[in-house]
């Protein structure tokens, strides 16, 4: 697998979470949707932020405004969460992008809002980090073109994110 996690959590949320831990969730995600549908290359941006910050996203970028537990921007794929349905390439979309040697192709950023993870964590009864974890694989499974509009790829996202969550490390 050739990809980068960045990784930035709020500075409220540094004390609960570790880039260690996080990365290593993204990385399984991405191997896990790799033996399924081949290499994954390419760089994510993961945030941890607040629920203020995703709302604002959410209202900025969908048009809806309230706040959700994980919002997915994919750079490749379109659909509920990047826009709906295809659109013509823009003038600059239509033009290869050359980046600078080295650096990898964006495919896309997962922001997760820690509050609505607690809370919803806190309402089932699991521990945060479980629902953080199933939060950051549902996200890159969306940044890889998977999604749950229809039953069957519900089933599919949901067979997948149980992989991935199989043997993620509750502890650091």
């Amino acid at each position: 697998m050739n990809s980068q996690i960045s990784v930035h959590i709020f500075d409220e949320f540094e004390s609960v979470l570790s880039d260690e831990w996080l990365r290593s969730i993204a990385e399984k995600a991405l191997f896990i949707a790799s033996q399924e549908s081949g290499p994954v290359v390419g760089a994510i941006g993961l945030v941890i932020g607040d629920d203020q910050t995703v709302r604002d996203l959410n209202r900025r970028h969908r048009d809806i405004d309230e706040t959700t537990d994980v919002l997915s921007f994919a750079f490749e794929h379109q659909g509920e969460y990047h826009g709906d349905g295809e659109r013509e390439p823009g003038p600059t979309e239509a033009v290869e992008f050359v980046l600078p040697q080295g650096q990898r192709p964006m495919l896309g950023e997962v922001i997760i809002s820690y509050p609505r993870a607690l809370f919803q964590a806190q309402a089932s009864g699991i521990e945060v980090r479980q629902e953080v974890a199933h939060l950051l694989a549902h996200g890159v499974l969306h940044l890889l073109g998977y999604d749950h509009a229809t039953s069957e790829e519900d089933a599919v996202m949901k067979t997948l994110e149980h992989r991935v969550l199989g043997d993620v490390p509750q502890h650091e």
